[in-house]
């Protein structure tokens, strides 16, 4: 009998988001603390945004939020899609030269799963057991509206 066999090297929990990609894994600038919760921005006292190469475009996971680079207003300071909380550890992803080209999914928690692929194309799995794993390798972004599926993890 035929099975797939699905082999994985890295790892990343995915954060649900219409409109940010999963980032490329491989591709870690700034790893940090965020200082302040001011809206829509990422401030951290401590950071080095410009000398470590933060661009207009990077992604970030900041523990439950995804958000993208939208400005980077000073060393310390980028204008983000979605507001960074206080005290929450965060990593910057460059995106500029370094795309996600697709990943497989696994599915922790059963539920739907909507995803966008690197063709564009949107598609919602329905009914997603526990334990499953999404063996497409073109995966790119899963999008929050009609995801209720959990513990979403991508694999390269």
């Amino acid at each position: 009998m035929a099975y797939q066999k699905l082999q994985a090297g890295r790892f990343l929990n995915v954060i649900p988001s219409d409109t940010v990609n999963i980032p490329n894994i491989a591709a870690v600038t700034q790893t940090g603390t965020s200082t302040s919760g001011t809206n829509n921005k990422l401030t951290d006292t401590s950071g080095d945004f410009i000398n470590k190469g933060v661009a207009v475009g990077d992604i970030i996971y900041a523990g439950a939020v995804a958000a993208t680079v939208t400005a980077i207003d000073s060393a310390t300071v980028l204008s983000t899609s979605a507001t960074i909380p206080t005290n929450t550890a965060y990593t910057v992803y460059s995106q500029a030269n370094n795309p996600q080209n697709g990943c497989a999914l696994y599915c922790g928690g059963s539920g739907d799963i909507t995803v966008v692929n690197t063709s564009g194309d949107v598609v919602t799995f329905k009914a997603i057991p526990t334990g499953m794993f999404i063996p497409l390798n073109s995966v790119i972004r899963v999008n929050s509206t009609n995801t209720d599926a959990t513990f979403i993890i991508a694999l390269w």
